[in-house]
């Protein structure tokens, strides 16, 4: 998987021009889940980007126009066909479409390209357009794991354990969606 396109969107390997944009994005990570990728620098970012573009199932979501990043999309495979999924979209975007659009056509390919048999995400408790988008990509919720983990800690540095969703679609159903 080199490079995909859909209407409004590339996703595409990460580039060196991505690491300003990657840190306008990871500079302040709004779901708690990607607290460690927090980025403060743009020596960092471009550290980021490097390590990024060098991973197949990592992409920059970015505008057809003018091949300006505005989010992350990433996969990780798990023997022999599930892929774990992922995103992060810069906030100026959201409501806009993008997040699903560029979703609907990573999860394409790794149905058709990639021979996914499952695709599924973890999603915080509290991340309402996350669930919200898993749902418009027909994937269903199969549970909620309560206290599951802990990214970051609360004042007295104790750790904040955070409800976790997770959420999933097969092949079959993609197909029949």
């Amino acid at each position: 998987m080199a490079r995909f396109e859909t209407a409004r969107l590339v996703l595409r390997p990460f580039e060196s021009k991505d690491a300003t944009g990657l840190l306008e994005i990871l500079s302040h990570p709004r779901a708690t889940c990607f607290a460690d990728d927090r980025l403060d620098t743009i020596e960092e970012a471009a550290a980021d980007v490097e390590r990024r573009s060098a991973n197949m199932l990592e992409f920059a979501v970015c505008l057809k126009e003018q091949d300006a990043i505005i989010g992350v999309m990433f996969a990780a495979k798990e023997e022999p066909d599930n892929y774990s999924v992922g995103w992060q979209l810069n906030a100026r975007y959201e409501g806009m479409g993008y997040a699903y659009e560029a979703a609907t056509a990573f999860f394409d390919v790794l149905f058709a390209q990639m021979g996914a048999r499952r695709v599924y995400a973890y999603v915080d408790n509290n991340n309402i357009r996350s669930q919200k988008l898993c749902e418009r990509l027909c994937m269903r919720k199969e549970g909620l794991f309560m206290e599951y983990i802990s990214f970051v800690n609360n004042a007295d540095g104790t750790p904040r354990y955070e409800n976790t969703c997770i959420y999933a679609v097969l092949k079959k159903e993609w197909d029949a969606a």
